[in-house]
């Protein structure tokens, strides 16, 4: 019987100990709002930039890989070095781009111009990066022509964009700008100021016409009179 009681105790003292402990709703909901590493605004620029520059990356070491054959050298290391400065010229563009995007029309929407804007200042970036990892010589002429190629780019990819798109409205000329001296006008537009000039000149001619009557009056009145006057003189 001793021996009994003693196992069943045992037995009551490993359950209890095996027993899981399952979490309490403060401990769930601490893990639940648990503040990310990095900031939202941060994760929505980095992400996207890494997936370019490892895609664009990629591809740079494939274009690397093909030319150091061609030069009749270790294409590994010439596909490990083309593909790791398309990664950071690729990456270092598109998250500058997305950046200059949302600081130029942060709840506007984006028009042609603020694109071209933040494709130049995000390839003087990129250029600034990718030239500093040349030599200190190469940041300046870097940044100035990729700056070139980031707005060119850009305007060509918004006159095709505009040319495929039959809702875009139709780009205005210099005469139509706010800067223009002259207010192009349109045929019904040119059709109504002629009806108003040709009002205002039947206006001036019922007044000339009437200011005629008025001095036809005056003087037929005015002969009446001295006919009068001759006939009671000669009386």
């Amino acid at each position: 019987m001793p021996n009994n009681n003693s196992s069943r105790g045992e037995n009551e003292c490993q359950s209890r100990t095996a027993a899981p402990t399952l979490p309490t709703d403060d401990s769930s909901q601490q893990l639940a709002t648990r503040r990310p590493i990095l900031p939202p605004e941060l994760m929505a620029v980095l992400v996207p930039s890494l997936k370019v520059g490892a895609t664009v990356g990629g591809l740079g070491v494939f274009a690397g890989a093909a030319l150091g054959i061609a030069r009749s050298a270790p294409p590994a290391l010439y596909g490990l070095a083309t593909g790791g400065q398309w990664f950071v010229l690729s990456s270092s563009f598109y998250g500058a781009r997305l950046v200059g995007l949302r600081v130029l029309r942060a709840d506007e929407e984006i028009r042609p111009g603020d694109k071209t804007a933040a494709s130049a200042m995000a390839g003087a970036f990129a250029g600034t990066v990718a030239g500093s990892l040349r030599g200190p010589k190469n940041i300046i002429p870097g940044a100035i022509v990729f700056t070139l190629l980031g707005a060119g780019g850009q305007g060509l990819a918004n006159i095709f964009s505009r040319k495929g798109d039959p809702d875009a409205a139709p780009k205005k000329g210099f005469l139509e700008s706010r800067w223009s001296p002259v207010t192009p006008l349109t045929d019904q537009a040119y059709e109504r100021m002629l009806e108003e000039k040709l009002l205002r000149v039947e206006a001036d001619l019922a007044i000339l016409d009437d200011h005629i009557k008025a001095v036809q009056a005056e003087g037929k009145a005015a002969s009446e009179k001295s006919s009068e006057n001759q006939g009671s003189s000669e009386k």
